[in-house]
């Protein structure tokens, strides 16, 4: 029997999971926080401002309210963007009960502290909250629209992660278990910083060399932050690393990519962000990948450059020369 899940963020990947999900047999709720848009979803039955072109079928409904989406199943799927990920968690703690099973698709560490999102379901709703991530190469307009994708779901509790696959998995989307919940959350998150600077390196002109050498090495960086953090080495070689790292770096449906050519290419930020039109979660996470660095005494020569270019004025030009002009050393992998 395929269980109902309720799906808390309307963007375009909260959207194409709740699509994937509907389309599985799974009965499936789909809740944003914007009341206007609940609306037009429910009225034209597609979301047009996100993820235009997909019809829901009849499996997919749309909340009228937080309440109805929080009691309408214990699976609860949260997909809003990580700033947005403890405050959700606040609005469902009163519905929260000792059947509710967390499942998270958001990239990104909170940003209040720089926690990764399973310590704030531990912090907000409680340990033992059975919780798993979602995570792996996968644009939301290719997941509905079928195309064959690979995700990997990560939790301590390989039963659930295990039953999760079930539901999701089909032909055309194939997920992936793991036990390494920190890893996984660790590459899903600092490869938006990454992205962006692969995209200001295409920005600035600079060719596929440079942008080989930006992922070589940035995937050294999440490496470096994630075996500090208590991750397994395989899992940034696998899916949730290395792949979601090249798709992002590599592709302009990339929110983050894009952002990082127009950074290059010396255009306005603020109109920039508005063209996009959607969460660009890179700009958040290297702030708080940056400050997890220096806490903890990590070297990430990239991820600190990218920081310096949103938010301390450096030139995109000179971030790279920094990057070159660092003193010669032998390659470590993960070191």
């Amino acid at each position: 029997m395929k269980p109902n899940i309720s799906v808390f963020g309307a963007g375009s990947w909260g959207t194409a999971l709740a699509l994937l999900a509907a389309r599985n047999g799974c009965q499936t709720l789909i809740w944003g926080h914007n009341p206007e848009h609940l609306q037009l979803l429910a009225e034209t039955r597609e979301n047009h401002r996100y993820l235009p072109g997909f019809t829901f079928p009849d499996t997919l409904q749309v909340a009228a309210n937080l309440q109805h989406a929080a009691t309408f199943s214990p699976l609860l799927l949260i997909t809003v963007p990580s700033h947005a990920f403890q405050e959700t968690l606040l609005k469902l703690k009163p519905y929260v009960h000792k059947n509710t099973r967390i499942v998270w698709a958001t990239k990104g560490f909170n940003p209040e502290d720089g926690a990764l999102l399973d310590q704030v379901v531990s912090q907000v709703l409680s340990p033992d909250v059975p919780m798993a991530i979602l995570s792996g190469p996968s644009f939301a307009v290719e997941v509905a629209s079928n195309l064959p994708t690979a995700i990997t779901i990560a939790s301590t509790n390989i039963a659930f992660a295990e039953q999760l696959a079930g539901y999701f998995h089909n032909p055309r989307f194939r997920a992936y278990t793991s036990a390494d919940i920190i890893g996984v959350q660790v590459g899903g998150a600092v490869k938006n910083v990454l992205a962006i600077a692969a995209g200001i390196a295409d920005g600035l002109g600079f060719g596929a060399n440079t942008r080989a050498a930006l992922i070589t090495r940035g995937l050294n960086e999440i490496m470096r932050l994630g075996l500090k953090l208590g991750g397994k080495q395989e899992t940034f070689m696998g899916l949730a690393g290395l792949g979601d790292l090249i798709l992002t770096c590599t592709d302009n449906q990339s929110r983050n990519r894009r952002y990082g050519i127009a950074l290059g290419q010396g255009k306005d930020r603020a109109s920039t962000v508005q063209e996009i039109g959607q969460e660009i979660e890179g700009i958040f996470a290297a702030k708080e990948t940056y400050l997890l660095a220096q806490k903890l005494g990590i070297d990430m020569p990239i991820t600190e450059q990218t920081y310096k270019v949103l938010y301390e004025n450096t030139s995109p030009l000179e971030a790279v020369q920094n990057l070159l002009n660092r003193d010669q050393k032998p390659e470590a992998v993960g070191l």
